[in-house]
């Protein structure tokens, strides 16, 4: 057994063990034990003081944060004109939502974004924090405004039109990340949206590749998907929807076998497996070992805010449990139908048990 690997077994069982005490225990100089440390912690091995040991179970979401604010009118939009409206705020942003949707369903995670020293900044870390999530590596900025999402809702509950407000990402640089590179790296896996800068969306996929941490990744939105690299190795999964596909596909998709294509021109980027979002029609999954289109579980629609966010968090629920893309496929579907039936962003029956009840209850 080489000394590394020694010095890691008598932190697992002593956290708290000294330098002075692993250098007897495993015949080193107290120097040359730093030095492993130095490298183990480097590495995200170990973490913190105490020499907290990487936690397996944990995924860190990186990405967006804001106020979701919801405009909802009891009929027809009428455009160019003045809509009455009922408005709700809730705490959103893709990475939060996916943070808070994964914590429900029991993985440890972690969220790292930044937020302005606001009111808002200030209850979305209280809330988040509060759903079990570690808001411990959230940037908080001083001179900036915490983002805001502002969408204006039909009689059906459908988005007509959304208003984003995330000039505070841009911010956010790539040496930031590389200061909390050891936590990233203590991760199990990492989410990653495309709000942040390009430049910190390609340096964290090359990480993430360098030292095969899986990476899984939703495009956000249309404008959005061009900031992703051309080559996106070590990618576990991607979840666009119909437009982002289009997008990094360079292809029109108009019918299911459009979606095979469209896949099969993004897997050559380098990503390992894609599900593409179909709205009322479901949704594709492809990978080099299954590929199929599934329609969506039945629900009613009362606002379709957030489903997106769910369906891709219970897909990677689903394939971080070492289940089929097809089963996570349809953990997905039940989970974007358990969203759809309430008005918040996220679904207080977001739970293991109730998804696989669902899919079970379709096989």
């Amino acid at each position: 057994m080489d000394k590394e690997t020694q010095i890691l077994q008598h932190i697992k069982m002593n956290p708290f063990i000294s330098q002075q005490e692993l250098s007897s225990k495993v015949g080193l100089s107290r120097p040359a034990v730093a030095n492993y440390i130095a490298s183990l912690t480097k590495r995200g091995e170990i973490k913190g003081r105490g020499y907290i040991l990487r936690e397996e179970s944990a995924i860190v979401c990186i990405g967006g944060a804001n106020t979701d604010r919801k405009a909802r009118t009891n009929q027809k939009v009428q455009l160019y004109s003045s809509n009455p409206v009922k408005i709700s705020e809730a705490c959103g942003g893709v990475a939060r939502n996916f943070a808070e949707n994964l914590s429900r369903l029991g993985l440890s995670t972690s969220l790292m974004t930044c937020v302005g020293d606001d009111k808002e900044g200030n209850w979305i870390l209280k809330e988040t924090k509060s759903q079990g999530v570690d808001v411990s590596q959230v940037w908080v900025l001083p001179t900036e405004r915490t983002g805001t999402y502002t969408t204006l809702l039909d009689i059906t509950g459908e988005s007509t039109v959304s208003m984003a407000d995330m000039n505070i990402y841009e911010k956010l640089t790539t040496s930031m990340f590389e200061e909390k590179w050891s936590f990233i790296t203590a991760s199990t896996a990492v989410f990653l949206d495309t709000n942040i800068p390009e430049e910190c969306i390609s340096y964290i996929i090359k990480r993430c590749s360098d030292v095969n941490i899986p990476i899984y990744i939703d495009p956000v939105s249309s404008a959005k998907a061009r900031k992703l690299p051309s080559h996106l190795d070590g990618v576990k999964l991607l979840v666009p929807n119909r437009k982002e596909a289009e997008i990094l596909s360079g292809i029109n998709i108009d019918s299911i076998k459009d979606c095979q294509t469209a896949c099969e021109r993004i897997r050559k980027r380098g990503v390992q497996n894609v599900i593409i979002t179909l709205g009322d029609q479901g949704a594709y999954y492809f990978s080099t070992e299954e590929s199929g289109h599934l329609p969506p579980f039945k629900s009613d629609v009362v606002d379709d805010t957030g489903a997106g966010e769910a369906f891709a968090s219970c897909a990677i629920y689903g394939i971080m449990n070492e289940e089929s893309l097809v089963s996570a496929c349809q953990l997905g579907l039940a989970g974007a139908a358990l969203t759809l039936q309430t008005e918040k962003s996220i679904s207080s029956f977001l739970k293991p048990e109730k998804l696989y009840e669902m899919v079970k209850e379709l096989s």
